[in-house]
């Protein structure tokens, strides 16, 4: 069918539908921290980049489709209209002309279930200093999957980029761009101007894996390393206890409020005008939304109905962040995204229990990746390996009382953590300008 975008009278006249929803309670799980669980050509245009960063509260619609504006950072490494220089460890794989993301096809890579999957390629004349890499991925068996990328030099030491976790629900997201961050790398660091071949490994749990990959790509590294603290729900255990410490730091935090748990003033929640007062302080107050899933949403006029109602209320009671958004229980689809698109530039996320960071210049604008907050030492780890590799960690935190936020002297030895690292605490804004300050090389 082909989609319209929707009025802003349209939306604003359902905006009221959209808020009186049914709601459910937060719910996230936390993994086991052990799982190995078309080119646009040219540039974006500074006023696009503009749009998403302007002073204010924004529009309710966007004014470009981010997705696809910024769908090919940095430059080309391997397209994959030649799988030949790929070779088969473990599992299949084959090209494909049927799933593609950009081009004519597509490496996919299958597994029965009694494999892991593992190709290589050598790549002897390259030189992967200061670099990140990025690459588009696409599958139909999201739940309990990790996509790896291992750099090795030529005396075997490897650095290891991880995507943790894609969705532990069944819907397809479709095609997604990832800049996974470091994971782990060898005791001895590789040496990335010596490589001798770069590893693609796809771990999973399941009687079936099935990915894609296609449009892999390098960028250069940031100057240092990134942290965004993000809470959701917006609970007064954040405003009463968490805030302080966060104005003691000087540290700016992203949050998420749910609005009907606003509007009917539910204990624990913050109000709107402590919502506000945050945001004066230096907070960004960003989209969460009616707190149900977004993949569940059957009806296409509801779900934009939905997106639009829920931003129109960040954007009558002046909340500056409204552009973006992290969704109700990490919920999102192929479908949902195509619409997201229409009302925010950026958010996601991709939720894993273990380590999940990003590289800063080539993720997927509504497709980002964060770490489940509720242990100190992965947490920190976080730290340590965006200072080291110059990414961006995203760390996620709810309330003090829940099993996936670390406790409360915890979350301050955090704080100090961070403040004694070389790493920046940083919100959305600050992310955004710095991924759409890339260009394209096509």
């Amino acid at each position: 069918m082909t989609r319209r975008r929707a009025t802003r009278r349209r939306i604003l006249a359902l905006s009221g539908t959209a808020a009186a929803a049914g709601l459910a309670g937060c719910s996230e799980r936390i993994d086991d921290v052990t799982n190995g669980s078309d080119d646009s050509n040219g540039e974006s245009s500074d006023e696009q980049t503009a749009s998403a960063l302007s002073e204010g509260v924004p529009s309710l619609e966007t004014e470009y489709n981010s997705r696809e504006e910024y769908a090919d950072p940095g430059e080309s490494f391997d397209d994959f209209e030649d799988v030949e220089p790929w070779e088969v460890i473990e599992g299949e794989g084959e090209a494909d002309e049927d799933h593609v993301f950009a081009g004519d096809q597509s490496l996919k890579l299958n597994s029965d279930g009694e494999d892991n999957i593992l190709v290589e390629r050598d790549v002897d004349d390259e030189d992967f200093t200061d670099q990140d890499i990025s690459f588009a991925v696409r599958t139909t068996t999201p739940d309990n999957i990790t996509i790896n990328v291992h750099l090795v030099d030529r005396l075997g030491d490897e650095k290891i980029y991880s995507l943790r976790e894609i969705t532990y629900r069944e819907p397809d997201v479709g095609w997604f761009r990832s800049s996974p961050g470091v994971f782990e790398e060898t005791e001895i660091e590789p040496d990335l101007g010596q490589l001798d071949r770069i590893e693609l490994h796809v771990l999973h749990s399941m009687d079936e894996a099935e990915v894609w990959i296609d449009d892999m790509r390098t960028h250069d590294t940031p100057d240092q390393g990134y942290v965004i603290l993000c809470w959701d729900d917006g609970s007064t255990d954040y405003y009463e206890t968490a805030s302080p410490l966060h104005d003691e730091y000087e540290f700016s935090t992203v949050q998420a409020p749910v609005p009907r748990w606003t509007e009917e003033g539910r204990d624990g929640i913050m109000s709107v005008s402590q919502l506000q007062e945050r945001q004066d302080e230096g907070d960004q107050i960003v989209v969460h939304g009616t707190h149900s899933p977004l993949h569940e949403i059957e009806d296409e006029d509801d779900l934009e109905a939905r997106l639009g109602g829920d931003k129109n209320w960040f954007i009558e009671h002046g909340f500056e962040g409204a552009n973006y958004i992290v969704y109700p229980h990490n919920s999102y689809d192929q479908t949902s995204l195509e619409y997201i698109t229409d009302y925010h530039y950026c958010g996601g996320f991709n939720q894993a229990g273990n380590v999940n960071t990003t590289g800063v210049y080539g993720f997927d604008p509504l497709a980002l990746p964060r770490t489940i907050g509720h242990d100190l030492d992965i947490a920190t780890r976080c730290i340590d390996l965006v200072e080291k590799h110059n990414q961006c960690s995203i760390l996620n935190f709810h309330t003090f009382e829940a099993d996936n936020t670390m406790d409360e002297d915890d979350y301050e030895e955090l704080l100090e953590y961070i403040d004694d690292s070389d790493v920046e605490v940083i919100t959305f804004d600050e992310l955004w300008e710095m991924r759409t300050s890339v260009h394209f090389d096509n």
